[in-house]
């Protein structure tokens, strides 16, 4: 098959691998067009050092780097290899460092790439130029290396032409054609190319040209520093282009190579210089290369005098010449996949570094030609991911550039973004603030973690305090506060999690189709249910509540749930979608005395027969009109009570009015994910993703396959009873090790898993981990270990849910 007519703009190496990869499974009518001379076309690719390094906190991203390095160092252009493989050596200065290379040596190992640990004499004798005295230890990854990227270009083009695809060099982008919101061409200086499909592959250039159909890119170009030596007396003689490992000195944002007898030196240690994506000059009017900028030498100078601390032989040397490369950077470093939301047809693929770019084309290729991927996990990685003010050039800018700053720095898992903050908050923030609320932030909005008001609630109670690493973030009011919620009554801010309404008269049936359960019954119903996508993966877990004959509120995981959802509305018109989260607010009420505090307040009845577990209603709290659902995310009785933004406060204080006399307090984020990993809850996004499917993760309850076909329900056949692994409970003894998820799980000296969710359940008095596990070593009772900071945490397999495994404390 020749597939649609395919139109890829940009011929660096994702283009270039997109087109090799897409012409491979029989998609030929494909046309690259560049603006400048294949395979160096003056893009970012053309002056890209090539350091691959694997190592990554996400296990996508590692997987699309491990893929570009097998497919690279299978190819070369006329004996030339496009891979060196010469691994990567990252080396600690400072203790802080040595901790943080043994949890990342947990990253790559967890996801399936070999690496070890170094002594400090076992690092210099990897790379001999190291100063002995400076070096406390290194984390080697053997299959790292240096991606020769123009030679990576021409290596995968060549084989795309060779099936047909097209390669139109020195052709500019004058603009992209569209009728009717869908893609129908590309028009270039040297013509109009037709096109059912286009995808930006533009790097730095990707949103002048995303803006020509219409769509804003969270990109920002940032010049970055990379510079030659002279020869360096130490790599005389040396006559094959790179012998020793590319190297990392991350406390000091520094990497390095060699080149014969030279090294090169790049660094992430100076200022951000963000360039506007308007302001880089097309190839045909540069000059020279466009991508480069003058090397400012001042912007250097750290990096050169630190360069000459740890590299003693470079003294000898001088710093021949240098750039200031532009690079794309995003605001959470995650690439930029997937279709644009407002232009059917238009796909982009931007954001990636040589390190990913044979993965992505692949990620891509698969996309695009079986309606998703197979191979990685995307949903980091989508376009679509990103809320409305996560796409305002100032935030843009501001985490574009922090990100650049902080890009070699030592990240805890809770650590907030940092500027521009606050942006969203719920109505209840005063009232946090006046309580001590420590705030942490999650898409964008500033969430309690614990309120300092509490530390009364540790008298008396034996809170066991973590290892240094684990207490970042921490304090030990979070265990008081997750023991008082099944005490007595705790008031929880649910307001970040976001909420859509489904209207109109064909709501039903458009969540019928998208539904893996039964979502079409009586009004007043409230279902758990998941989103699949076409191959069974697991898309997210939402929560439909029926509040009329045509309108439904479904609780979901981000916005690529209400793309999705978008996505799928009817051509006629019969159902909209729309999300209502900035408008609305929700206390989550829940504990033994939940109905206590609420039933005084309402004329309805709130009894267990009076509204059932897994039921909606809309009532009034005082005079506050709310949405009141009947379920609970921490396991207790209660109610997530919605109501408008305008009168958040009043809800809010009339509930801490009755709450507060029976004992009841505030209870922030810290003590929410104890408790429902207590009852065993999964979190879409951490516990379960795209590469997961219900049965796996313990969600097949939520499948009804006997209904009618829903999306997915097909590639399900036959997996209930072919599970191969699981989302497993495992439980710690030791009070101190309390992991944070992304650990390698190991039975004797193999890894057979990861980490998802993990934290220490305080009242069920036992450090809390999810893994995924082979389904053979998920049996109750089996012995693990969990790597943590280079030690092992003795765990062991157990039954779920730990606490309240017959539900008579929801069902109260």
């Amino acid at each position: 098959m020749a597939g649609p007519r395919v139109v890829i703009i940009g011929a660096g190496v994702v283009g270039a691998a997109l087109a090799d990869e897409i012409s491979a499974r029989g998609w030929t009518d494909v046309t690259v067009v560049d603006q400048g001379p294949v395979p160096a076309t003056g893009g970012s690719s053309s002056h890209a050092p090539g350091l691959v390094f694997q190592t990554n906190p996400s296990r996508t991203m590692t997987h699309l780097a491990r893929y570009t390095v097998e497919k690279l160092t299978s190819l070369d252009v006329d004996g030339e290899p496009c891979f060196l493989q010469v691994g990567g050596l990252e080396v600690a200065t400072g203790p802080e460092r040595l901790a943080e290379l043994r949890r990342r040596h947990g990253w790559i190992t967890a996801w399936g790439v070999e690496a070890r640990l170094l002594t400090p004499d076992e690092c210099v004798a990897a790379h001999p130029l190291l100063d002995p005295g400076r070096v406390l230890g290194g984390l080697l990854v053997p299959t790292d290396g240096l991606a020769r990227a123009v030679l990576a270009v021409e290596a995968q083009l060549r084989r795309a032409r060779a099936r047909g695809v097209r390669v139109l060099d020195r052709h500019e982008v004058l603009d992209i054609r569209t009728a009717d919101g869908e893609i129908t061409g590309v028009r270039t200086d040297h013509g109009d190319l037709d096109a059912d499909i286009v995808v930006c592959c533009a790097g730095i250039w990707g949103p002048r040209i995303a803006r020509m159909a219409g769509t804003n890119l969270p990109l920002t170009p940032l010049a970055h520093q990379f510079a030659w030596t002279g020869p360096v007396p130490a790599l005389a003689g040396q006559r094959e282009e790179a012998v020793r490992p590319i190297l990392r000195h991350q406390d000091a944002g520094l990497y390095y190579r060699d080149r014969f007898d030279r090294l090169g030196i790049g660094s992430y240690g100076h200022r951000p210089m963000p360039v506007r994506a308007d302001d880089i000059l097309p190839v045909g009017t540069a000059g020279g290369m466009p991508s480069v900028l003058d090397f400012t030498e001042d912007d250097f100078a750290p990096a050169w005098t630190e360069t000459r601390s740890l590299l003693p032989a470079t003294r000898e040397a001088k710093v021949e010449d240098g750039i200031n490369g532009l690079f794309s950077f995003t605001t959470d470093n995650f690439p930029l996949l997937g279709e644009s939301p407002d232009v059917k047809g238009f796909w982009v693929a931007e954001a990636v570094w040589v390190t990913h770019s044979a993965g992505v084309g692949r990620a891509m290729a698969e996309w695009l030609v079986d309606g998703h991927c197979s191979s990685f996990d995307l949903h980091e990685c989508d376009v679509n991911r990103f809320e409305p003010h996560q796409r305002a050039p100032e935030y843009v800018l501001t985490r574009d550039c922090r990100n650049f700053v902080e890009v070699y720095d030592i990240l805890h898992p809770l650590q907030p973004s940092g500027e521009p903050r606050p942006l969203r908050t719920s109505p209840f923030h005063v009232r946090q603030r006046e309580h001590g609320a420590y705030f942490l932030e999650a898409g964008g909005w500033e969430r309690p973690q614990w309120y300092a008001s509490n530390a009364r609630l540790l008298n008396g109670r034996s809170i066991p305090t973590p290892d240094d690493w684990a207490a970042r973030y921490w304090s030990p009011i979070v265990g008081a506060e997750a023991q008082a919620t099944r005490e007595t009554v705790a008031l929880y801010d649910m307001t970040p999690l976001k909420r859509l309404e489904v209207s109109g008269p064909g709501a039903a049936a458009l969540l019928e189709r998208l539904c893996t359960g039964r979502v079409a019954k009586s009004a007043g119903s409230v279902t758990y249910t998941l989103l699949l996508d076409h191959d069974g993966g697991i898309r997210s877990d939402v929560t439909v509540a029926r509040l009329g004959r045509d309108l439904f509120q479904v609780g979901v995981n981000g916005n690529l749930d209400l793309d999705w959802i978008t996505r799928h509305l009817p051509a006629d018109g019969t159902a909209q979608v729309r999300d209502i989260t900035p408008g609305t607010c929700c206390v989550g009420l829940w504990g033994p005395r939940a109905r206590d505090v609420l039933q005084p307040l309402t004329e309805d009845d709130f009894s267990d027969t009076g509204l059932k577990y897994f039921r909606a209603r809309r009532t009034h709290i005082g005079s506050v009109p709310v949405t009141a659902l009947r379920l609970s995310y921490v396991g207790e009785l209660g109610w997530e009570l919605y109501t408008t933004a305008d009168l958040g406060l009043r809800l809010w204080d009339t509930l801490w009015r009755a709450a507060e006399p029976l004992g009841g307090i505030l209870a922030g984020r810290g003590a929410f994910n104890s408790l429902r990993l207590e009852k065993g809850y999964r979190s879409f996004g951490t516990d379960m993703t795209f590469e997961h499917d219900p049965y796996e993760a313990g969600l097949g309850f939520a499948v009804r396959p006997d209904k009618d076909d829903f999306i997915g329900k097909s590639a399900l056949e036959g997996r209930r009873t072919d599970v191969r692994r699981r989302l497993t409970c495992l439980t710690i003894d030791d009070p101190r090790s309390v992991v944070m998820g992304k650990e390698p799980v190991y039975d004797g000296d193999r890894v057979v898993g990861y980490v998802t969710s993990a934290a220490y359940g305080y009242t069920v008095g036992t450090g809390i981990a999810y893994a995924w596990l082979p389904a053979e070593r998920a049996a109750p009772g089996t012995a693990l270990d969990i790597g943590w900071f280079g030690r092992r945490v003795k765990a062991v397999v157990t039954e779920e849910p730990l606490f309240d495994p017959a539900m008579t404390r929801l069902r109260g």
